[in-house]
């Protein structure tokens, strides 16, 4: 029996079925917003900055520490971020990466100082340098 009478087509082809439970859209639009956020992270605060120093009376010398600590640990940890996604897992550690980012994001509207918002901002880059690098290898 040839494979054309045992498909039931007529042509011979058949297309692959599609897995159940995947859906690459959806994926991507996450993928693509996690990237949006931890980018956006890194601009948008310079934009809050004279309202984060009268909201929490931040000195200047500090105020430049918001911005640089998140970029720091963003920029020094973006190499493990990806090796950590090659040895664990890349979808298991972007989502590690992402829910850093999301709880240091809420610990930093929450600080209620300049060593806490300064932390806060840390953790978020360590969260952003975990989960950039894994989303762009998901893709």
């Amino acid at each position: 029996m040839s494979l054309e009478a045992r498909a039931g087509s007529g042509t011979g082809t058949a297309a692959p079925a599609p897995r159940a439970g995947r859906h690459p859209a959806v994926a991507l639009l996450v993928i693509a917003a996690a990237e949006l956020m931890v980018v956006l992270d890194a601009t948008i605060v310079n934009i809050a900055l004279p309202g984060i120093q009268a909201g929490l009376d931040i000195p200047g010398g500090a105020l430049a520490w918001v911005v640089n600590a998140y970029a720091l640990a963003f920029g020094g940890l973006m190499l493990l971020g990806g090796r950590a996604g090659d040895l664990f897992g890349r979808r298991r550690v972007f989502r590690f990466g992402i829910a850093l980012f999301v709880f240091a994001s809420l610990l930093g509207g929450l600080a209620p100082g300049t060593a806490p918002l300064i932390a806060a901002r840390a953790l978020q880059g360590v969260g952003a340098a975990i989960a950039a690098p894994t989303a762009l290898s998901l893709i």
